[in-house]
């Protein structure tokens, strides 16, 4: 049960048990029918008290959804960790191997706002790293901008040597002739100031999370300071999409 239908489910039946008692009090619809509802049926104001008194100091469908939701948080952490550490040996193989602390791996969904409110925006609901640096930096991009606005662009698998790319892009100048030329996509929709916030992470890939439907609702990054030929490579993708694949068919409210 989700936490908001959890919500709905408790406050729905206390207004319920709320709305008889008062009834009851002022004899709606009328004297009669409390009168007969009396005799027959004696437990049915009891039943309302208690109603309320449970509904209104315990919440217990909010409490079972509360459960619930720490025990599936639990099982996908595990899930996402068993993969994470699968990436990570993939990434020791560069020269010089990607330090444990260093690769970071971030889930994205689609999310609305009043900026935007048709195609929305990717927002950052989880970060996974063992290190304490880099410090991630906020960042919520639109479709085409960055590696993840790219993969929802194209809806499929993006990586960029981003390391590489700042090597031959040292300036403004170069920066806009290459953006100029080769469009976009191939400076990662990024201006010169934005590019230069994020040209520390030298290896970004990112691969797309459906829903059931096939629709694209969120992706999946992973990023390190350097290292991208030797992770974009069959083993590591394979962790990766078998990751987006279970988040797909997952409750992202146990994120």
């Amino acid at each position: 049960m989700k936490t908001l239908t959890a919500k709905i489910a408790d406050r729905s039946i206390l207004l319920g048990a709320t709305l008889g008692l008062a009834a009851r009090q002022y004899d709606l619809p009328n004297k009669q029918f409390w009168s007969e509802t009396a005799e027959e049926r004696p437990y049915i104001l009891l039943a309302l008290i208690c109603t309320v008194g449970l509904f209104g100091a315990f919440t217990p469908f909010q409490e079972y959804a509360s459960r619930q939701r720490t025990e599936r948080r639990s099982v996908v952490r595990q899930q996402v960790l068993q993969h994470f550490g699968k990436m990570l040996v993939v990434a020791k193989r560069a020269h010089p191997p990607v330090e444990t602390g260093d690769l970071g791996l971030h889930i994205w969904l689609i999310r609305r706002s009043f900026r935007h409110p048709w195609r929305g925006y990717l927002r950052r609901v989880a970060t996974y790293r063992l290190g304490s640096t880099p410090t991630t930096r906020s960042f919520a991009p639109i479709m085409g901008v960055g590696v993840v606005g790219l993969c929802w662009k194209h809806n499929g698998e993006v990586s960029y040597d981003v390391q590489k790319l700042a090597s031959r892009l040292t300036n403004q100048q170069e920066f806009e002739t290459c953006r100029d030329a080769a469009g976009a996509d191939a400076v990662m929709g990024f201006s010169w100031s934005e590019f230069q916030r994020v040209m520390h992470r030298g290896a970004v890939f990112a691969s797309p999370i459906r829903n059931r439907n096939g629709d694209f609702i969120g992706c999946i990054s992973v990023d390190a300071r350097h290292g991208h030929d030797a992770m974009n490579v069959d083993d590591f993708w394979h962790e990766v999409n078998s990751l987006c694949s279970r988040l797909g068919h997952d409750d992202f409210d146990a994120l």
